[in-house]
């Protein structure tokens, strides 16, 4: 029996065809994004009202189902690791303090941390909506080799794309891609041998976008009543980049907040924090919001979700870096807490999954997740530090030696892979910084590159 071809090879017409109506069938159900200002200038588009079909791949990507399984099995267990992570001060501390000398960013964060910590926390409910990304792997030494999923890294600030990966309700059938899959399916986009192997029956529900809406509102819920005298209304801030290329996904979860379960919310970009908000002077440290397009309207702030505040680029002045102090020592639920957002950073992921660490254990064996503690370790790739340990000097060989370093990826301390490092690379680059190995941005680390 012959082996069909996936994807299918296509003539220019079939694929003219296909392209046009992803493109179309995109626009009009939502699947978009703003473009940026390096592609369509503020001259063009002074208002910025264009949009243009969001990425996505002419066919469904195939991914084995039990590497999904296994990935949707584990997740509540890694969300409590995380949390566990969040919790422990002390922990953390160690580990960041490891890392202030040479890394500012992670330093002018915890350094926020600190100042709050003295002050006393006005709040101590926070939020996370986790995305843990993983990549399919198999061994490519061993051509009988099942697939197993190993994380790439586990995102505790501004997870994207929960909001359109998931458009639609579960009553227009199981998600905006069985949608896109069933509707191109019709009208025979796509050619026949495709036909056999795309069925939407075998796409699982996407709920993510209920579920991130439900996060939002249970954590408003908690707030409680105003604490404000008299009091106010209640209302949740999604704080912003300012253009915002990604404001659909956004709107997906913001927009239900407001029609389903009539909650206020309010777009506010990063750079405008301190012009339009206020923390109160008494002990409560009330968070109030008054929106530049109705001023005569105070809010009082229940949730704070950070969908900005990730980056070193998002901070281009001091006021940036007192915006988010500003923010943090409020009594609004953040969405992460600064402690969160630290535990996210991939010092610990690679403190978590280097050969051979206890921590993993120490956080989740006294748990009800103790019985996933292999299962979780499955999912790591063997990350190293570039440091003074025994596993550093092991990666600091590994990544100086051009042969040796060719199966591995150099990541640095920063959201994405767009700062990576690959292979045979890695010699030239870490040359590149001097001799001085105490001067490398630790916690650079060497990561095994997967394979499938």
């Amino acid at each position: 029996m012959a082996t069909l071809l996936y994807p299918p090879e296509t003539s220019h017409e079939q694929e003219k065809y296909l392209l046009s109506n992803i493109k179309d069938w995109s626009i009009l159900n939502g699947l978009a994004v703003r473009p940026s200002r390096h592609s369509i200038s503020a001259d063009i588009d002074p208002s910025e009202a264009y949009a243009i079909t969001a990425p996505v791949t002419l066919f469904p990507s195939l991914f084995p189902k039990i590497c999904f399984d296994e990935a949707r099995a584990i997740q509540k267990a890694y969300n409590e690791l995380y949390a566990a992570i969040a919790r422990d001060r002390e922990w953390l501390k160690q580990i960041v303090e490891g890392l202030i000398e040479v890394d500012d960013f992670i330093a002018k964060l915890w350094n926020i941390h600190l100042e709050v910590e003295k002050e006393g926390y006005a709040q101590h409910l926070s939020l996370g909506l986790f995305r843990s990304d993983y990549m399919i792997h198999a061994n490519p030494k061993n051509a009988h080799a099942k697939p197993t999923i190993k994380q790439v890294e586990f995102n505790t600030i501004a997870s994207s794309f929960g909001g359109l990966s998931s458009k639609f309700p579960a009553s227009q059938y199981l998600c905006l891609v069985a949608h896109h899959v069933r509707y191109l399916n019709s009208i025979t986009a796509y050619p026949l041998t495709p036909n056999k192997l795309i069925k939407t029956e075998s796409l699982p529900e996407n709920g993510t976008s209920d579920s991130l809406t439900l996060g939002l509102s249970t954590a408003h819920r908690a707030y409680g009543p105003s604490k404000s005298s008299p009091g106010l209304p209640l209302c949740i801030l999604f704080i912003v980049a300012s253009p915002e290329t990604n404001i659909f996904d956004q709107l997906a979860l913001s927009s239900p907040l407001q029609s389903s379960s009539e909650i206020p919310t309010f777009r506010l970009p990063f750079n405008l924090i301190l012009d339009h908000t206020s923390v109160s002077a008494n002990r409560d440290r009330v968070l109030t919001y008054t929106p530049p397009h109705s001023l005569d309207i105070t809010y009082e702030v229940t949730l704070l979700y950070f969908r900005a505040g990730y980056s070193p680029s998002h901070y281009p002045s001091p006021a940036s870096w007192q915006a988010r102090l500003h923010l943090e020592r409020s009594a609004a639920i953040k969405c992460p807490s600064i402690l969160t957002h630290l535990a996210g950073s991939k010092k610990i992921q690679q403190e978590l999954a280097t050969p051979k660490s206890p921590h993993l254990n120490n956080f989740l064996s006294r748990t009800s997740f103790a019985d996933m503690i292999e299962r979780i370790r499955n999912t790591f790739t063997a990350i190293y530090p570039l440091d003074s340990t025994p596993e550093g000097k092991h990666a600091i060989r590994l990544a100086t030696d051009a042969k040796e370093s060719e199966g591995y990826v150099l990541k640095p301390q920063r959201e994405g892979g767009g700062n990576n490092i690959y292979g045979a690379k890695i010699p030239a680059f870490l040359a590149g910084l001097g001799g001085d190995q105490q001067k490398w941005p630790d916690p650079t680390t060497s990561t095994e590159e997967l394979h499938l």
